[in-house]
């Protein structure tokens, strides 16, 4: 194990054992954003946020293009540290540890908190090769065959490509490649799986799909999606944020209270197609 992967994994645990010492006030909540502000340059995209995000649920986070939805959601595993320019005010905590701190290590906190991007992004190898990639340069690849087919199996991909896992993922459908990758993101067993707008490029089965896969992950995984589809929202997930223009969170609930009668005027005239 190289003198990286070591200080990261002993981050990792570090970290985990740190959340088991002092746990959120709310014992639901994993996500806390505490004033969280995001800039790009001089140009504000979040606003202020505050939000509790409870463990192993369903957020989904609504709004307008342009109204950082996607800042936020690169905000919570620090994808944002990989933009130039990018300045973060406030704090943003994961089960009590503010992801911000200067002791926290970006490479470690992604490995607990996955991201699956808008587009399939499958690395030019074999279904077995792209499962496994995480586990390998994390150096764990003992019962590696066994992980593989789990994680394959969480991904509801397992049946279709069991006999051909030597198969370059590029070759499988885009439905099957999303999903593929959901696969590599669990295979390292992280808590939070991070969605960006995760169906967007597919067809309505495969969305379907993926949105089935959605739901029975989050037994497991805390899951927090984006996504432009209200409708998709109000199917999958179990808290709904609204985020408006200039990337203020206007409203965050229950999602049947969100859709059926929300407190906000202007989340209603979003929701009812009267504004954004």
């Amino acid at each position: 194990m190289s003198l990286v992967d070591a200080v990261t994994d002993r981050f990792a645990t570090d970290l985990r054992a740190e959340s088991t010492r002092e746990p959120p006030a709310d014992p639901d909540t994993i996500i806390e954003a505490r004033d969280l502000s995001v800039y790009y340059g001089e140009t504000l995209a979040i606003d202020s946020v505050s939000m509790r995000i409870p463990e192993r649920q369903v957020t989904a986070i609504i709004g307008p293009s342009g109204c950082g939805k996607s800042t936020f959601l690169r905000s919570i595993n620090r994808m944002n540290d990989l933009v130039q320019g990018a300045r973060v005010e406030g704090e943003l905590h994961f089960k009590g540890k503010n992801v911000y701190d200067e002791d926290v290590d970006p490479v470690a906190l992604r490995r607990l908190i996955g991201m699956v991007f808008q587009r399939p992004n499958p690395f030019p190898k074999s279904i077995y090769d792209n499962v496994a990639y995480g586990l390998r340069i994390q150096d764990k690849d003992d019962n590696l065959d066994e992980r593989v087919e789990q994680a394959l199996r969480q991904a509801a991909l397992w049946d279709e490509v069991n006999d051909q896992l030597d198969k370059n993922g590029l070759d499988l459908s885009g439905g099957q490649q999303q999903r593929l990758c959901i696969a590599r993101a669990i295979a390292t067993d992280p808590e939070v799986i991070l969605m960006d707008e995760p169906a967007s490029a597919l067809d309505p089965v495969a969305t379907a799909q993926i949105e089935d896969l959605i739901d029975d992950l989050a037994r497991d995984y805390t899951v927090i999606i984006v996504t432009h589809n209200m409708q998709q929202a109000a199917r999958i997930s179990d808290k709904t944020a609204v985020f408006l223009t200039g990337g203020e969170l206007v409203e965050f609930g229950d999602t049947s209270q969100i859709f059926s009668d929300p407190e906000n005027e202007r989340v209603e005239a979003y929701i009812t197609g009267r504004f954004g």
